[in-house]
């Protein structure tokens, strides 16, 4: 691919596609930054939090993700019959 003829939202950047999922990491530790930076009242657990906060994040996206994919695998092919 041509850099200099890349129109960015018009030509996805092909190589980045295989492991797009894994921004879910740097994106859940940005928002549980942000949020315990406003929330905790004592910093001296501060980085502790954010960590468990981080992970929930993970999880809890994760955990959706595997449902819905089970639910489009299993319960509508159900419901069609």
């Amino acid at each position: 691919m041509n850099w200099l003829a890349w129109i960015p939202f018009l030509e996805p950047i092909n190589w980045f596609h295989r492991w797009w999922y894994l921004l879910l990491i740097p994106l859940a530790f940005g928002i549980s930054v942000a949020y315990k930076a406003i929330r905790v009242p004592n910093l001296n657990r501060y980085w502790w939090q954010v960590a468990i906060m981080t992970t929930q994040i993970t999880l809890g996206v994760t955990a959706i993700g595997i449902a819905l994919a089970l639910f489009v695998q299993f319960a509508i092919p159900a419901l069609t019959r």
